[in-house]
């Protein structure tokens, strides 16, 4: 039994071991990114234990940790935020409805990753060169950076001691003169203000309450209308008003946030054996816990609407009915429309985040892996987290390193993490709880420093012009758009960059043999870019009565080469003069012969002729070159 159980894991001790290491670490980024996102620390665990262990026990690459990641938390934030508002407005409103609609976008983005896996496009990120990683991480580090300085806020408290809502006016409802709410149409008197109460004209009852600019509904506390010295108008609600820390408040912020820094820059040089980041949260909660320093600790966080969805485990076991908590969301068209961009963006983000850090484990174990399966399990992972409200994840580079490190190797250790994490969620949720905002704040701002890439700004001068401005672009759209987009535009200003690169290297050597034939020897690729240039090698009108084109230095790529030199033909044949054509390949030749019947006697064949393929199988190009449009 001992030598099967050896067999089938062969790494268990280190495997085992190294789990355990990687959770400690994962448990304080996975509350940190929560807050990044806007949503309850017990959602962000539990999301992180199912994307782990599906990920762990289905994926392609054993080793690849995975978990709530900060990529893909920072693309909700957004959605979150209109999520509540717009769920404030519906005809019964729900409280939280942001988180609703996280849900939905996490199963719709795991649908998304799965259909990528199925059409094996896992392959595709060995396209993205390495100045658009290292832009892609320096990107990363500069938004989450960002996302924590609005930690240094405080939410703004209203008429009632409640969160401040921010409301934009919209259609004016009722007009106002010499403190009367009038009807528009009929001009009729409908309510007095007298101070800061508006009092309905029939009943003599206060209705609504009026402070700072906005009217609120006496008995559901709700702003329901903007005011001004024209009328009441609609409102759209856009979130919490915020207000900067200060004094006492933002000093203890400081304090710990730098206390945290320097236990989690200094530990590791004093030893390794236990996580800094850990630590420092441990040591920076006691502190604040025993010295009675006012510092906003999570509980305060969620209490006061900093995080949505669950908020302990009593509410998570209350919420097992699946059916009932899905009743929340509104299944319809608008629904769809509303997250399948953030959907999309998350699972592009999330699949490029773990492709990379699959490649990065290749590289460090010397094996490969699978990335078109990874794929389906971190699609099915996000799918089945979004149905039992938990949010989305990836692959995670920090955590990943952490394991391969540690000697962690195969799926055990994966499996291991996931366990450790729900065994926190279960019995440790309260003492979440206790932990000061500034503490996660520092944790975040010790991985900001570590994530970005630093040797960037020396390597700048060194690399080609091209790959700089990729580097500088991919980090400036991150920080404007979002990480999906920033990859994207890098890869395709990669791309045009080398095409625009071999255009340039098309050349033609030409000299006479002794019988007056003028050669032309071509050197370089020929392809749509380096087309126009081809052409103008070319003298037509000058050449002598016999043209020979020699290919063996170029390689034709395309059909637009192909289109070129059928086009070059006939414009010589034309002027009556006579080509011939030496070393094709035997792609080039099969459609040339299809093209037109002059090429059997134009094509000169050799036994030295070039072996390569061109971009599509000639084949599937039954028809003349001549009939297709290029």
């Amino acid at each position: 039994m001992t030598e099967f159980i050896r067999k089938i894991l062969p790494n268990a001790k280190d495997d085992v071991l190294a789990g355990i290491t990687v959770s400690l670490a994962m448990i304080p980024e996975v509350v940190a990114f929560a807050f990044v996102a806007q949503i309850s620390p017990i959602v962000a665990l539990f999301g992180a234990f199912v994307v782990g262990i599906i990920s762990a026990v289905f994926g392609g690459r054993p080793g690849l940790i995975s978990g709530a990641a900060g990529a893909v938390a920072v693309i909700f934030v957004n959605m979150i935020q209109e999520g509540h508002a717009k769920g404030l407005l519906f005809d019964t409103p729900v409280e939280n409805m942001g988180y609703f609609y996280l849900l939905a976008a996490v199963v719709l983005m795991g649908i998304i990753q799965i259909f990528a896996g199925v059409f094996k496009l896992g392959k595709f990120v060995r396209l993205i060169p390495h100045p658009v990683m290292m832009g892609f991480v320096n990107g990363l580090a500069i938004v989450i950076f960002m996302a924590q300085l609005g930690m240094f806020k405080e939410n703004k408290k209203d008429f009632f001691g409640q969160n401040m809502r921010k409301t934009e006016s919209k259609d004016l409802v009722y007009k106002v003169s010499d403190n009367q709410v009038k009807d528009i149409a009929s001009n009729t008197v409908l309510f007095t203000i007298e101070g800061k109460s508006v009092i309905n004209s029939n009943t003599n009852e206060a209705v609504f309450v009026v402070s700072e600019g906005q009217v609120f509904d006496a008995k559901t506390k709700k702003v329901v209308y903007n005011v001004s010295e024209e009328g009441f108008y609609a409102v759209k609600d856009t979130g919490v008003v915020k207000s900067s820390m200060q004094g006492e408040t933002l000093y203890v912020m400081i304090g710990l946030v730098l206390l945290t820094m320097l236990i989690v820059w200094g530990l590791p040089k004093l030893t390794t054996k236990i996580p800094a980041a850990l630590t420092a949260i441990l040591i920076v909660t006691l502190i604040s816990i025993f010295s009675g320093l006012s510092s906003i600790n999570v509980g305060d966080f969620i209490r006061d609407g900093g995080g949505a969805g669950l908020n302990g485990i009593a509410e998570l076991s209350k919420n097992l009915n699946v059916l009932e908590l899905w009743s929340n969301l509104p299944f319809n068209l608008d629904t769809l429309q509303f997250i399948a961009p953030y959907a999309f963006l998350a699972a592009s983000v999330g699949l490029i985040e773990t492709l990379m850090t699959m490649n990065l484990v290749d590289e460090l174990t010397e094996s490969r892996g699978n990335g078109n399966k990874e794929c389906v399990a971190q699609g099915a992972g996000n799918i089945v987290s979004g149905m039992f409200w938990g949010t989305g994840g990836c692959g995670m580079i920090g955590q990943t390193v952490i394991n391969i490190n540690a000697g962690g190797r195969g799926r055990l250790s994966g499996v291991m993490m996931a366990l450790t994490l729900l065994t926190f969620i279960l019995f440790a949720d309260k003492y979440i709880e206790q932990v000061p905002i500034a503490a996660l704040v520092g944790v975040m701002f010790m991985m900001v420093i570590e994530t970005f890439a630093w040797s960037s700004f020396r390597i700048l001068k060194k690399i080609p012009l091209s790959d700089a401005l990729v580097l500088i672009i991919v980090s400036a759209v991150t920080v404007f758009f979002d990480l999906a987009i920033a990859v994207f535009v890098g890869v395709i200003i990669s791309a045009l960059s080398f095409a625009w690169a071999s255009a340039k290297k098309i050349r033609a050597r030409k000299r006479f043999k002794a019988d007056g034939t003028k050669v032309y020897e071509i050197w370089g690729p020929l392809f749509f870019g380096s087309i126009t240039d081809f052409n103008e090698k070319f003298e037509i009108k000058t050449d002598p009565e016999n043209i020979e084109i020699d290919f063996v230095e170029a390689r034709v790529s395309d059909h637009s080469a192909i289109e070129a030199i059928y086009a070059l033909v006939e414009k010589y044949q034309a002027a009556g003069k006579k080509v011939t054509l030496k070393h094709l390949s035997e792609d080039c030749k099969v459609l040339l012969y299809k093209a037109s019947p002059i090429f059997t006697g134009i094509i000169e064949e050799g036994i030295d002729d070039p072996r390569y393929h061109l971009a599509a199988n000639p084949e599937k190009f039954p028809k003349p070159l001549g009939e297709y449009k290029f």
